[in-house]
């Protein structure tokens, strides 16, 4: 893939709002469908994962994807495993993460090259913060 996701996702022109619109979608599907997975998070009376979460999430995907790097500029390198290390991730977690994401991509319409790319990334990403044994 010689463009980066950001890129082939619209890039500068629609990219951030695309990443934007996926992070809403995760976030819903999480509070909908795995409200435990959402209560990690801090949530809305409502129970919905409140907006700091998901301005930050996206800002962060952003980044990764190859976007700007204003969330490193703001908020320093992302140390995932550091900043997730307060919360026990399981296969199980792990899994609802993924289902959320997967589900939010779909609704997105993300297909193609970009969307085997992030389901790869994803699914490492996911793995690589697994912290308890199963």
């Amino acid at each position: 893939m010689g463009e980066s996701p950001f890129d082939l996702l619209g890039g500068e022109a629609t990219g951030a709002a695309k990443i934007t619109s996926l992070v809403e979608k995760f976030y819903d599907v999480m509070s909908e469908r795995e409200p435990e997975l959402a209560r990690l998070h801090v949530c809305t009376p409502d129970g919905k994962v409140d907006r700091g979460s998901r301005d930050r999430f996206a800002l962060f995907l952003v980044g990764w994807l190859g976007g700007p790097q204003t969330y490193i500029e703001t908020h320093g390198h992302p140390r995932l495993r550091m900043r997730h290390g307060r919360v026990p991730v399981n296969l199980a977690m792990r899994d609802a993460w993924l289902r959320c994401m997967q589900a939010a991509m779909d609704h997105e319409q993300i297909s193609g090259p970009v969307r085997d790319f992030l389901d790869a990334r994803f699914a490492d990403v996911a793995d690589f913060m697994r912290n308890v044994p199963d």
